[in-house]
């Protein structure tokens, strides 16, 4: 079993930065691909960003291509997502996601294993 625990969501303007963290306890973290999905009202969960085990490999949709960051720290059993010029269409539950299978491959919902409860990001003036 793996839990997962995120943090770093809150309120801010367009235009500003933000990092959400993800705490990972449980199975090896390095065993796992772990990835960042979104949630926003009325809407599908969609893939964000997903990143291999190494950390070498990364996927990003193409809504966030060139402004978030996905990295990881197998050490710390952390995964992070750095989401820069935030725009109020971002605005959303942000789920941690782990798997055993390949999310920066597959980018499939239906692949993720594990879930974290989700942290809220809003962007508004």
């Amino acid at each position: 079993q793996v839990q997962l625990v995120e943090s770093g969501g809150g309120l801010v303007q367009p235009g500003d930065s933000l990092r959400l963290s993800c705490a990972a306890s449980g199975r090896t973290f390095s065993t796992l691909s772990m990835g960042w999905l979104r949630q926003a009202p009325g809407k599908e969960r969609e893939f964000v960003a997903a990143i291999s085990r190494s950390g070498r490999v990364t996927y990003y949709g193409d809504s966030v291509k060139g402004r978030f960051t996905i990295s990881r720290d197998n050490a710390k059993n952390m995964v992070y997502l750095q989401m820069d010029s935030l725009k109020p269409g971002d605005t959303a539950v942000y789920f941690c996601a782990a798997a055993r299978s390949y999310l920066e491959v597959t980018q499939r919902v239906d692949d993720v294993d594990y879930w974290g409860k989700g942290t809220l990001v809003t962007v508004s003036l």
